[in-house]
């Protein structure tokens, strides 16, 4: 076997120290290039996320709002009726709803209780609308403790047009009660579509 010695000059060893630095340096370039494509598409794909989840929740949410009972609070606060017969045939409270369209609304809500167990009474709801359209349901035997009560607008029969709506009535008449003085209290007083 025959050796052959390669003698290399400065120059050939310059030319060969640059092209495997400049080798090195294409291929570090090549891998920094890579990785912003990388972290882009990690960027971008991380946002596509993020948006769509917070798409479908926003979605979600907004449906659960739609399906949800919408209401129409008249009356928030606690109103106590006090009844005395003595001259008085009947007692009310009167909720003004000048002209208010309810045409939208499906239910009405209330609380009630009396304050004295011992006494029978009965509560008269009345609606009453511009159009001299009057409505009324009774409720009898209310309880002691609060009893929450939801009635159909569809009950009030004689209502056609809830759109130009006069008032709400809770009506205590004497002949529907035992005692001829006592309280009755209402609370929640709203309107659900």
């Amino acid at each position: 076997m025959c050796y052959k010695k390669t003698v290399m000059d400065k120059k050939d060893i310059y030319e060969h120290l640059a092209k495997i630095y400049l080798d090195a340096s294409l291929k570090r370039k090549k891998i920094g290039k890579e990785h912003p494509i990388f972290k882009n598409l990690f960027f971008i794909s991380i946002t596509v996320i993020v948006g769509l989840t917070v798409l479908l929740l926003a979605t979600r949410i907004r449906n659960k709002l739609l399906n949800s009972e919408l209401a129409l609070a008249l009356q928030p606060d606690v109103v106590k009726i006090n009844f005395s017969f003595d001259h008085a045939k009947k007692e009310m409270y009167t909720i003004n709803l000048n002209g208010l369209n309810l045409s939208k609304y499906k239910v009405l809500g209330f609380a009630v209780k009396k304050a004295d167990y011992k006494d029978s009474i009965s509560l008269r709801v009345e609606f009453n609308s511009l159009f001299k359209e009057k409505s009324e349901m009774y409720f009898v035997d209310i309880p002691h403790k609060w009893r929450e009560y939801r009635v159909k607008l569809s009950e009030f029969k004689n209502i056609k047009d809830w759109s130009e709506m006069a008032g709400l009535s809770f009506i205590i008449e004497a002949w529907n009660v035992r005692e001829k003085k006592g309280v009755v209290y209402l609370d929640n007083i709203t309107l659900f579509k």
